[in-house]
């Protein structure tokens, strides 16, 4: 046995790849921007790191993937779900941890895990893009600017503007009639970011907010959504030197963990969604017209000494 893991996270935007050796600590990783969900884009994931590792697949002595198309990966003995190893990669990179925040290309998730780095409770908003990578795409675009440049612009903005709508088919039409009215991009873009941030707060509201935080995923990279969000929990949040594949490091260390044990259909699909909606509603943007607190059985929930958001 070479003693060598392979962690796949195949989400609906990026494919992440890990390699770890017996011990958990990573050899090589990567990271490869797709337009969706893409058998192509993972191949090459897995490729860039098992070459940075200077190995090939026959050396691996085990495989574990996630994410929305684990069930693509091929060569896998085991897939489990993305709250299992966010929980455990963030855990591994960030020692500690209580809560962590993941917001990746389509979904927002929020884990609190145990002093020993288990899940205890999670939320998972995956049926509406609001505060996910994707809004930040919709709103780089209407402020005509670079994605890498949005931290910049909302970190120069000044001014609290009205925010009302959340849904990223609506935002950008309000985002347009803001700059129309004369409005500094800069400011808009703060006040969007703050108003994602008070949004995310929804998802912690429904585990608790612990400490320490760590905010993990694509959107982590934004300087000014990591500020806006520890200003909204007033709480530190930490990001870990390469947020993106945190996911594909636990699926590795789990691949590590079940090696030599016969294979299995790993865990359960499991989701908690954002929108309450009643009994028997599918829970997506039906109950939803864009606004905060806007969803069926909304309710405000507080959240410390100075924060008190409604759940939507």
């Amino acid at each position: 046995m070479s003693g060598r893991y392979l962690g796949v996270d195949l989400g609906s935007t990026t494919a992440k790849a890990v390699v770890t050796d017996a011990g958990g600590v990573i050899l090589a990783a990567s990271t490869v921007q797709m337009g969706a969900v893409s058998q192509r884009g993972m191949q090459r994931a897995v490729d860039a790191a098992l070459a940075e590792a200077g190995m090939t697949a026959d050396d691996l002595d085990g495989t574990v993937a996630t994410g929305y198309g684990r069930r693509l990966v091929p060569g896998t003995a085991r897939t489990y779900t993305e709250i299992t190893c966010h929980a455990r990669g963030t855990a591994a990179m960030c020692p500690g941890v209580r809560l962590v925040i993941d917001i990746g290309g389509q979904d927002s998730k929020a884990i609190t895990v145990d002093p020993d780095g288990l899940v205890e409770d999670f939320a998972m908003n995956d049926r509406c893009a609001s505060g996910t990578g994707r809004f930040y795409e919709v709103l780089a675009r209407a402020l005509e600017c670079d994605l890498g440049e949005l931290a910049d612009l909302a970190s120069r903005g000044g001014r609290d503007l009205e925010v009302s709508s959340m849904c990223a088919t609506f935002a950008e039409t309000e985002i347009v009639s803001l700059l129309a009215q004369g409005l500094p991009a800069a400011d808009i873009a703060s006040s969007v970011h703050r108003a994602i941030a008070v949004r995310t707060l929804a998802l912690v509201a429904q585990v608790g907010k612990r400490a320490p935080v760590v905010l993990t995923g694509g959107v982590a990279r934004n300087r000014a959504a990591v500020r806006f969000l520890a200003e909204a929990l007033d709480l530190e949040v930490q990001v870990p030197a390469r947020p993106q594949i945190t996911g594909a490091y636990g699926a590795a260390l789990l691949a590590m963990e079940s090696a030599g044990r016969a294979p299995d259909q790993g865990d359960a699909d499991m989701s908690v969604p954002l929108f309450p909606g009643p009994p028997g509603s599918d829970r997506s943007c039906t109950d939803c017209d864009g606004t905060v607190g806007s969803a069926v059985g909304a309710s405000v929930v507080e959240l410390g000494s100075a924060i008190a958001v409604r759940s939507s």
